[in-house]
């Protein structure tokens, strides 16, 4: 797959058959829509292409808005595309100048003249241009003006985006993680970077890395103690995670999330790590003691390796 920042790096590419959309977390509907644009671009000797924006729209246009979570990072969605097959990923630069364009501008100059559209595959609901108000209607009246063919995604395929990121962002919230693996196909993720904490995992015997996650509308899973999948200096571990306050030691005004890898005794403060959450084990427990918080750290970790 070639990725693309810069549209004018987008040249002799055979008849491109073009979707767009924010495809984030990259799930099981999507992959239904990636398959229909491969299959019409095999149809037509072409080459399938999907147009998407960055930064999020949401992000430009509301750039107060708190409530924006993500499913995947740019780099874990650019991932997951080149495994579904796909030939070519434009990532355009959204801008408040480019929100402005109307849906005419935005079809034709960028579709039609800059990527140079053969077959659009677009959903009957879609919006577009300057304050969204193009929609399927007129893009049947401007691929006859500007010679495209159009293809509509049948509205149960859409219905089934619509319904899966909602059930996976809903199931993560909860800590649901076997569900939002389900929908999403794979296990979800979380990256960051180890920074040092209070240590005092160290003092119970399960030594733990700090993960500050670097964006700031990546979604986090609900509170409590996962079985993980950790991958740190490009090795992979097993390990288990507390995502929540602490109450037991004294707690926090803000949550963390520390991951205890197993078979693991390095320094790797300032390394980038990435965890995948396997299942959830429990609430995170206020414990009478440092001692019954040390108990049930071991029973998670037996139960953690069960999970597996």
């Amino acid at each position: 797959m070639k990725v693309y920042t810069d549209i004018s790096d987008f040249k002799n590419v055979k008849n491109p058959v073009v979707t767009t959309g924010t495809f984030d977390g990259v799930h099981f509907g999507h992959q239904k829509i990636i398959d229909r644009l491969k299959s019409v671009a095999n149809k037509i000797g072409g080459e399938s292409v999907l147009l998407t924006f960055h930064p999020h729209p949401r992000m430009v246009l509301f750039p107060n808005d708190e409530d924006l979570k993500l499913l995947s990072t740019r780099e874990e969605k650019i991932k997951r595309l080149e495994a579904a097959g796909l030939d070519h990923l434009i990532i355009y630069p959204f801008s408040r100048k480019f929100s402005r364009r109307t849906a005419t501008e935005y079809v034709r100059d960028l579709l039609v003249n800059e990527i140079g559209v053969k077959s659009l595959v677009i959903g009957y609901d879609h919006q577009f241009g300057r304050n969204r108000e193009g929609n399927f209607e007129q893009l049947i009246e401007l691929a006859g003006i500007y010679d495209f063919k159009l293809e509509e995604i049948p509205a149960q395929e859409l219905d089934d985006v619509k319904v899966s990121s909602t059930k996976i962002r809903n199931a993560l919230l909860q800590g649901d993680v076997k569900t939002a693996s389900k929908y999403l196909g794979h296990d979800y993720k979380v990256s960051g970077i180890v920074v040092k904490g209070r240590q005092l995992g160290r003092e119970l015997g399960f030594p733990t890395a700090n993960i500050s996650v670097l964006d700031r509308y990546k979604l986090i899973p609900g509170d409590g103690v996962y079985a993980v999948r950790v991958k740190v200096n490009k090795k992979n571990f097993k390990g288990m995670l507390n995502i929540g306050y602490r109450p037991t030691v004294g707690g926090l005004f803000k949550a963390t999330m520390e991951v205890n890898i197993f078979e693991f005794n390095e320094n790797i403060y300032g390394h980038y790590i990435g965890v995948e959450f396997v299942k959830r084990l429990r609430d995170e427990i206020k414990f009478d003691s440092m001692e019954e918080l040390k108990v049930q750290l071991e029973l998670d970790k037996i139960q953690a390796l069960n999970a597996y």
